[in-house]
């Protein structure tokens, strides 16, 4: 039997270069943050933002308390980060709106 591939989220590398950018970081500056100096590099982080690679979980986690967010914010597709990074006091995300048929701002 052939395993297909699990679902992605498709919201996750937007995510993490929010809060990179929230926070006013260079990607090797994140990786400094994460506590992550010998583990990751410059282009792994990268790679993560552009969704090219998917992040470990415990970079996530990392990433989420970094942020001061959920996991599940990061990874859950129907909710958005907060406007203010990192979060006071720690956000669970926020219910994404469906999109409606009307697009004007």
């Amino acid at each position: 039997m052939g395993q297909s591939s699990r679902p992605r989220p498709t919201h996750l590398a937007e995510k993490l270069l929010t809060i990179r950018e929230a926070l006013q970081l260079s990607q090797n500056e994140m990786i400094s943050r994460l506590g992550l100096n010998d583990e990751l590099t410059q282009a792994r982080i990268s790679a993560y933002e552009r969704g090219v690679r998917e992040p470990p979980l415990l970079v996530l986690l990392k990433y989420a308390r970094v942020g001061n967010v959920s996991v599940e914010a990061l990874i859950d597709d129907d909710l958005n980060l907060p406007q203010t990074l990192p979060a006071s006091p720690k956000s669970e995300g926020i219910k994404r709106k469906a999109a409606s048929r009307n697009t004007t701002k």
